[in-house]
């Protein structure tokens, strides 16, 4: 067996968490999976993985071997790419997924004008706030909004973004407008659920520290244009 099919095994092995769902991704046989990754193993004569009846999970040396193989295989996989960008145009079908308002607004437009330069490749995009799980999901590409967390994943910075606290003059009218970080534990702060902190806000003073406000609106919500619909009808203050 060669090194890089043993590393491709185990990597996607511990990416979704399974032999089975690895076989999917990977095509081939479950048996197959398994016998990659143990003559890894055995070459490298140490436990990669805890393996039990309902889940797998890498071992203390298997962690940091899956960071090292992830890089590897990232790499050789944009070396493919790049020889084969270079053969002819693009072809094949893209997975994307983006939020919502912002795919509406920005992303499909510039998908469709990708398509049409490019009449080989099909794509498949999933608008959703959700953020989804791209290598065990199946997705190619993913439009993030935010700090993103520490990942094997390559990422490209597109723009600058800012978030603004926002409520209607009414609201305001009625309840005062808010003097300080400290004055918004007595508003209804309205929740976006895929807020990357939760229900906790981090917010920033104007002498630049940090502070942290929970919101406790009566309106939970999973979008950002039905968050930014209630502000404006004066049901309380959002974080868009």
């Amino acid at each position: 067996m060669d090194r890089l099919s043993e590393m491709e095994a185990f990597v996607r092995v511990v990416d979704v968490g399974g032999f089975t769902d690895a076989a999917r991704k990977l095509g081939m046989s479950k048996s197959a999976v398994s016998k990659h990754v143990s003559a890894l193993e055995a070459r490298l004569g140490a436990r990669l993985l805890n393996r039990t009846t309902r889940r797998v999970s890498p071992t203390e040396i298997g962690l940091a071997y899956y960071d090292r193989a992830a890089r590897v295989l990232s790499e050789a996989a944009e070396a493919d790419a790049m020889a084969a960008s270079m053969q002819g145009a693009p072809r094949g079908e893209l997975r994307i997924s983006a939020p919502l308002s912002f795919g509406l607004r920005h992303f499909s437009p510039a998908v469709s004008a990708f398509l049409c330069a490019y009449p080989e490749v099909s794509a498949r995009v999933s608008l959703d706030d959700r953020f989804v799980e791209l290598v065990a999901e199946g997705f190619d590409l993913a439009v993030r909004i935010g700090a993103l967390p520490d990942s094997t994943l390559m990422a490209k910075k597109l723009a600058e973004t800012a978030m603004l606290l926002v409520a209607a003059p009414a609201y305001l009218a009625r309840r005062g407008a808010p003097q300080g970080i400290d004055d918004l534990s007595n508003h209804d702060l309205l929740h976006y659920t895929n807020l990357s902190s939760g229900a906790a806000w981090r917010l920033r003073g104007p002498s630049g520290e940090e502070r942290m406000a929970r919101a406790q609106g009566r309106l939970t919500v999973n979008n950002g244009d039905a968050l930014l619909q209630a502000a404006e009808q004066g049901l309380g203050i959002a974080l868009t």
